[in-house]
């Protein structure tokens, strides 16, 4: 299982997502509206039911022919029945309408059995009660045989198996769908929508054609929602809140590589879930709503939301969002340096500072990016990730710098020790090299080298780390590195 939240992002209250809120008006209108009297309609009848003689007619005639017919359902409904469990017996039986037009007649419970007569009044009293049909009226259809009604490919949308089902997609219609309705405009927004409903359940219709049962909800709507989110903010850093399986954690990544993230979670859960859900129709709104948010993308500008204004107040958010859309633009001097100005503000968050590179990287010769690498490398963080961004724009700066690098032997200094201690031993010795060199006399430099000859003879490099000796007698003889190292 796998799901992600925007957390990038906030409504504004000067152009209010209308659109999004009449949908899920609509939607909750549905629900505790004909659907919920619905319900009510059918508790009352299967209470009458299970308090009249029909459960004793009818359910062992269901049972047999559950077991005649091979179903796969047969061993649970005899358990059910022996358990007297009459009310899930009752579902499963309404469910079946092949074993229905053999009830209705009256093959069965036949003419011939001594309560017939009692079992046809009850029989119509309790279809009496049963309210005229709603939800499966206006469902998709997976019967075998079903009536083709593309109507219902639309109306399908709009009707929910349960409150929390309602509840759960209304959340995330809310989350996806300001946003697009933002970039969009209520008109296109609207329309987006509904075709996005109708793909997810072309896609339903065609997967689970002739597989019994029916497909309700508006899942396959705002996982179109999803996909066109996606594509419209492409390659822009979104951070989102994530739970794969069992783990949740927060991350900063394109918003675009969240969509193959999605389509796989649904072929997944697809495959491998037997729940009764119809992660088709989930799949087919994702790709839908993507091919129609990259068409609108194709014909006119579509306009990104812009930050909203109480996270516009705050001067890094402001530096970030500007850079952000510089970017896009393709105004990379422009982004660098609003990169720079948040790196300032921020001078420790490695994400600031790995975009300002990213961007200043373009400008190889800029004093810009000698600057964002020279913050890189003087990060204080010692986690892994942190120790392997330092190496990365290590190697980038060295290839790519003009006319040539700039480093002072403290910052050499620094990055022979870390690049000791992530094993990344070529490059360690290269600097601490270049440092013996340029700055024999860096108070630092004696420490630096017993750092990388420990490291070196960790990992069993004793003769790379034998090269050092010299240095080490010359700088720390009573060191206990370097007196391992001559004792060996």
């Amino acid at each position: 299982m796998f799901y992600a939240i925007p957390l990038e992002s906030r409504p504004t209250w000067r152009n209010p997502p209308w659109m999004t809120v009449v949908l899920i008006l609509v939607n909750m209108l549905v629900f505790w509206g004909p659907q919920r009297s619905e319900e009510k309609a059918q508790d009352r009848a299967a209470q009458f039911y299970l308090a009249s003689p029909l459960p004793a007619l009818e359910l062992p005639g269901f049972v047999a022919w559950l077991k005649t017919t091979g179903s796969p359902r047969a061993k649970a409904a005899q358990a059910a029945y022996e358990a007297k469990e009459h009310g899930i017996l009752l579902q499963a039986m309404e469910q079946e309408p092949e074993f229905m037009a053999l009830l209705k007649a009256d093959r069965v419970v036949e003419p011939s059995h001594a309560m017939h007569a009692q079992w046809k009044t009850q029989r119509r009293q309790y279809e009496a009660l049963q309210p005229p049909p709603f939800t499966h009226r206006w469902a998709q259809s997976y019967e075998k045989d079903a009536e083709f009604r593309p109507v219902t490919w639309l109306t399908a949308t709009f009707l929910h198996g349960s409150t929390g089902h309602l509840l759960g997609n209304m959340i995330f219609l809310f989350l996806f769908g300001f946003s697009v309705e933002l970039a969009l405009g209520r008109g296109t927004y609207l329309a987006f929508y509904l075709l996005g409903a109708v793909g997810g359940s072309l896609l339903a219709g065609w997967v689970y054609a002739g597989k019994g049962s029916y497909g309700l909800g508006a899942s396959g709507a705002v996982s179109a929602l999803m996909g066109m989110y996606a594509v419209m903010y492409r390659l822009r850093r979104i951070r989102f809140f994530y739970q794969l399986f069992f783990y949740f954690n927060y991350v900063t990544a394109p918003a675009l590589i969240l969509l193959p993230a999605w389509i796989a979670n649904e072929l997944l859960q697809h495959f491998s879930s037997g729940e009764p859900v119809a992660y088709m129709a989930h799949l087919g709104g994702l790709v839908a709503g993507a091919l129609l948010m990259a068409a609108a993308m194709r014909v006119r500008q579509v306009r990104l939301p812009e930050p909203e204004a109480d996270r516009a107040a705050d001067p890094f958010d402001a530096h970030v969002a500007r850079a952000r859309r510089l970017s896009e633009a393709m105004q990379f001097e422009k982004a660098a340096a609003e990169w720079r100005a948040a790196a300032r503000l921020r001078p420790d968050d490695a994400d600031t500072l790995r975009a300002w590179f990213g961007v200043a990287r373009l400008m190889p010769a800029s004093d810009g990016f000698h600057r964002a690498a020279h913050r890189i490398f003087r990060l204080s963080a010692t986690d892994a990730a942190t120790l392997q961004l330092q190496h990365a724009s290590y190697q980038t700066y060295l290839d790519q710098a003009k006319p040539g690098v700039r480093l002072k032997p403290d910052d050499m200094a620094r990055l022979v020790r870390r690049f000791a201690r992530a094993h990344h031993f070529q490059d360690a010795q290269k600097l601490c090299l270049a440092l013996v060199q340029t700055a024999p006399h860096n108070p630092g430099l004696g420490d630096t080298i017993s750092v990388l000859v420990n490291g070196l003879m960790q990992a069993g490099q004793r003769a790379e780390a034998a090269v050092w000796l010299p240095h080490l007698q010359r700088l720390l003889p009573q060191d206990a590195v370097t007196r391992a190292l001559q004792s060996g």
